[in-house]
């Protein structure tokens, strides 16, 4: 069999549901490990399978998780509270939201129940980057492995064959 009657991912998905490969599968498998490279940039990739509803996602998440915008809502909540209770005592009660502030739990449930799927999202497409890199991570250590594996089969071979001329050698002394 030609390395190129099967692909690299036939071959990895043969290795990834434990099918035993046979000798000349395994050979093939080094001859392509050993001449193409498995690993991929698994950032680059989800970069250029992003959508604008991905992008405006994660900078949502980015900008709601940070501590700038914890302090900037938190100075709105007081300067809201603070801005009904001095109109109130102002105007014997007259406020767009007076205590207890029910217009104001009204836009925190609505900006909670927006966010918090679109937070979400983002983790789960998160998620999914890190479990491209787990499998890349191991297709490279399968890669690793398989070289440093013939490797070790080569430098056995290496050190058999030495001692076999170092043999032949000595026996070439005791001759003469």
């Amino acid at each position: 069999m030609n390395p190129q009657n099967k692909t690299k991912k036939e071959i990895v998905k043969m290795l990834l549901k434990n099918k035993s490969l046979d000798n000349e599968d395994e050979n093939d498998l080094m001859e392509i490990l050993f001449n193409e490279p498995i690993a991929i940039d698994v950032d680059k990739q989800a970069e250029e399978n992003e959508t604008w509803k991905d992008k405006l996602a994660d900078a949502v998440t980015e900008k709601c998780g940070s501590w700038g915008f914890i302090i900037t809502f938190v100075i709105i909540l007081i300067l809201w509270m603070v801005i009904n209770i001095v109109i109130a005592e102002l105007y014997n009660g007259n406020t767009f939201d007076p205590y207890p502030f029910i217009l104001l739990n009204l836009v925190l449930s609505c900006i909670a129940a927006i966010q918090a799927p679109i937070i979400m999202m983002s983790q789960n497409r998160a998620a999914k980057k890190d479990s491209l890199r787990g499998k890349n991570d191991y297709k490279t250590d399968l890669k690793s492995e398989l070289i440093l594996e013939e490797l070790h089969d080569q430098m056995t071979k290496i050190q058999s064959n030495q001692y076999k001329i170092i043999r032949l050698l000595n026996k070439e002394d005791e001759e003469k």
